[in-house]
């Protein structure tokens, strides 16, 4: 099939990936503009934009493709492209960038079949910016992927091919998304397979269980201690690998990569945050009703180690307290 593809990060790259695996010509990729990133700030491509080089693929990336907005000549050059390129079909993947009408109209019309999204949850649960980060963060006993028909709302378009697969308490965000990001790209070959022999069948996103993942903000990383265990830990394994649960000791932030729930309670008497052990399975925390077990640390402008070099040389004692505020941020008056 003729195929324009639009993505940038990861979980897109897989996707397009797999689609020329399987044979389809992809004639034009979408992404978003090289940024910078890294110590030095320096511009870097997207994952998308190296897969599509590597593969030898046109490629545009457009600031905007609204041609009313900032950047109406980029706009402008993208629908010229796009109009050109006579595609059957646009896949779409954590573009970053959302699709005006003019593009689905461009997409639309007879023997195409229209601008499909690959979606990280199962819909209508977990529409909008951070499906895998919510659905991890809200203790979701399993998510998956949708394949759905892109309309002009905010995934709410009907879904063509969905699957699922059920999240472990120890699964992370970035262990999630690797997953996802596989049972991405094979459904999408799946759905246009079924869709060149006039198979697929489109289902209306039923109107209960609507969800909003909202997109993420850095100020949500730093743990309350004074929550359960289990929430804490499901915010820890959100959060891996973007923007990473951060906490306080000594004025000195500690970011917190993984963590599980402990045996035992911490006692009424010790106030949330207070650290009860250090020992090589990790440092023990109270938390609200239980102990949190923070099994993967890094000192803030050190490198990510295992535990056991993370606390060499740090100080770090039972009783010492944590503090889930951002010292950082400026503190309202009194």
């Amino acid at each position: 099939m003729r195929l324009l593809f639009a993505g940038t990060p990861e979980f897109a790259r897989v996707a397009l990936t797999s689609l020329v695996q399987a044979g389809h010509e992809v004639v034009l990729v979408l992404t978003q503009p090289d940024r910078p990133a890294g110590r030095g700030m320096k511009l870097q491509a997207s994952a998308v934009k190296q897969a599509a080089t590597a593969l030898q693929l046109p490629i545009l990336q457009p600031r905007s493709l609204r041609l009313d907005g900032k950047y109406p000549d980029d706009a402008a050059q993208a629908r010229r492209a796009i109009e050109q390129a006579q595609a059957d079909a646009m896949v779409v993947a954590a573009y970053g960038l959302i699709l005006p009408q003019w593009v689905l109209d461009a997409m639309a019309g007879t023997g195409r079949f229209g601008c499909l999204n690959i979606h990280a949850s199962l819909l209508p649960r977990w529409r909008g910016a951070a499906p895998i980060h919510r659905a991890v963060e809200a203790g979701d006993a399993q998510t998956g992927v949708t394949i759905m028909q892109m309309d002009a709302g905010l995934d709410t378009g009907d879904m063509l091919l969905w699957q699922s697969t059920p999240i472990a308490p120890t699964d992370t965000t970035a262990v999630l998304h690797d997953r996802l990001a596989g049972i991405g790209g094979a459904l999408i070959v799946q759905a246009l397979a079924l869709a060149a022999r006039g198979e697929l069948q489109p289902v209306t996103q039923p109107q209960q269980g609507i969800t909003y993942a909202a997109k993420l903000d850095k100020s949500e990383a730093w743990i309350d201690w004074a929550q359960t265990a289990e929430s804490i830990v499901r915010r820890v394994h959100a959060f891996n690998p973007f923007p990473v649960a951060a906490t306080h000791l000594q004025g000195t932030t500690l970011k917190v990569w993984d963590a599980r729930v402990a045996q035992g309670s911490a006692g009424t008497e010790v106030p949330p945050g207070r650290i009860l052990a250090v020992g090589a399975e990790g440092v023990a925390v109270a938390a609200l009703d239980s102990v949190v077990l923070l099994t993967e640390l890094q000192r803030a402008g050190a490198k990510r180690l295992p535990l056991a070099e993370c606390l060499r040389g740090m100080d770090i004692r039972p009783g010492m307290q944590l503090s889930g505020v951002d010292a950082s941020a400026p503190q309202a008056a009194s």
